[in-house]
C-alpha cells in the first residue's frame, strides 16, 4: 500500500511543510528510515536525527523549530507520538484484513454460525455451536471448543486454545499459544492425604478491546453460571496466569509473568508490573499501581495508590524502609565497634 504525504496529513489533520506528493509505503525509526518511510519526532533527544534522516516524511509537533537545514518533508500535528500510534494501528489493521477465506485442511462444524469475511487458517478446529462475528481472523492450529462466542473484528493467532463456553468480545486479540478457559486449580484434600479434583464448570468472558499476550493462561470459573471476567480494554502481557473466578477491571494493564490467584478482584485502570504475585480472595482498588516483583498478601482498597515490595508497602514507605535497609551493614559495624569499646571500658 502506498499513500502520498498529503493523504497522510489529511488523515491526521496535519499540515505539510515540504513535498506533499511524496509517496510513503512503510513506517520506520527516524534514525534509519528509508526514503519511502514515515518517521516521527516526539522526544527532544532524537532531534539530531531529523537533520540526517532519509525518511520521506517526519511527524513533528506544532512547536518544532528546525535548528539546521532539513532534507525531509514535515507533517506538523498536535501530538506526533499519538498520531504515529494511530498510523501503526491503521497499518496493522490493513495488514490483518488482507487475510480471508477458509483454508484446507481445517474443521468447521456444521452448526457453527459465522459472519462475513471470516479467515480460518489451515489445521484450525472449530467445534459445534460456535458463534463467530464479522471480520474475525482465526489463524492456523487454533482450537475453539463448543459453544464459544467470538465478537466481530477479533483476531486469534496461531496455536491459541479457546476452551468450551468462552465468550470473547469484539476487537479482541488473542496471541499465539494463549489458553483461555482451562480448568482452575481446584483440588480438595481427603483424609488419606490425596487430593480430589473439583470440576470447573464456569466460563471465561473477555469484554471488547481486550488483548491477551502469547502463552498467557486464563482459567475458567468453578461454578456453573460464574465466570472469570476480563474487563473492556484490559491488556495482558505474555506469560501471565489468571486463576479461576478472577475479575480484572476496564483498561487495566498487566505486565509479563504476573500471577493472580483465585477469586481476587482487580479494579479499573490499574497498572501491574512484571512478576507480581497476588494472593487469592483479595481486592485491588481502581487506579492502583503495583511495581514489578511485588508480593500482594492483603487487599489494597484505597484508590489511586502506588505500591511496591514483598510484602507490599506503599511507595513512600517502601523507599524510606529501603534507605534504612541499605545502611544496615554500616550500622552493624558501628554497633559492633561500640560494643567492643564498651566491653573494654568495663
Amino acid at each position: 500500500m502506498e499513500f502520498s504525504v498529503k493523504q497522510i496529513a489529511a488523515l491526521l489533520g496535519g499540515k505539510v511543510e515540504g513535498n506533499p506528493e511524496g509517496l510513503i509505503n512503510t513506517i520506520g525509526k527516524i534514525q534509519d528510515a528509508q526514503p519511502s518511510a514515515l518517521a516521527f519526532l516526539a522526544n527532544p533527544k532524537y532531534e539530531p536525527y531529523i537533520y540526517e534522516t532519509r525518511a520521506g516524511a517526519v511527524l513533528v509537533g506544532q512547536d518544532f523549530v528546525a535548528r539546521k537545514e532539513l532534507n525531509t518533508t514535515l507533517i506538523r500535528v498536535d501530538d506526533p507520538y499519538i498520531c504515529f500510534t494511530r498510523l501503526l494501528e491503521e497499518y496493522s489493521k490493513a495488514m490483518k484484513q488482507s487475510k480471508h477465506g477458509i483454508e484446507q485442511p481445517s474443521f468447521l462444524h456444521e452448526t457453527v454460525k459465522y459472519g462475513s469475511n471470516l479467515y480460518l487458517g489451515a489445521f484450525a478446529y472449530v467445534d459445534k455451536n460456535v458463534t463467530i462475528g464479522d471480520n474475525v481472523k482465526i489463524y492456523p492450529q487454533v482450537h475453539i471448543g463448543e459453544n464459544v462466542k467470538i465478537g466481530a473484528d477479533s483476531i486469534i493467532y496461531p496455536g491459541a486454545k479457546i476452551y468450551a463456553g468462552t465468550e470473547i468480545g469484539s476487537n479482541c486479540t488473542i496471541h499465539a499459544g494463549a489458553i483461555i478457559g482451562s480448568d482452575g486449580f481446584g483440588f480438595a484434600p481427603t483424609a488419606s492425604g490425596e487430593y480430589k479434583n473439583i470440576p470447573q464448570l464456569g466460563i471465561v468472558q473477555l469484554e471488547d478491546h481486550v488483548s491477551i499476550g502469547a502463552n498467557t493462561t486464563i482459567d475458567r470459573a468453578t461454578m456453573v453460571g460464574d465466570k472469570t471476567w476480563i474487563g473492556e480494554g484490559a491488556k495482558l502481557d505474555n506469560l501471565i496466569q489468571i486463576a479461576h473466578n478472577v475479575t480484572i477491571g476496564k483498561n487495566t494493564v498487566i505486565a509479563a509473568q504476573t500471577g493472580i490467584s483465585g477469586s481476587s478482584s482487580i479494579g479499573d485502570n490499574c497498572m501491574i508490573g512484571g512478576q507480581v504475585g497476588i494472593a487469592g480472595h483479595l481486592e485491588i482498588a481502581d487506579g492502583t499501581l503495583i511495581g514489578a516483583q511485588s508480593g500482594i498478601n492483603r487487599s489494597l482498597k484505597e484508590k489511586g495508590q502506588k505500591y511496591i515490595g514483598t510484602p507490599v508497602l506503599e511507595f513512600t514507605q517502601f523507599f524510606k524502609a529501603y534507605a534504612i535497609f541499605r545502611k544496615l551493614p554500616d550500622l552493624y559495624m558501628r554497633l559492633s565497634k561500640l560494643e567492643q569499646e564498651t566491653a573494654q571500658e568495663e
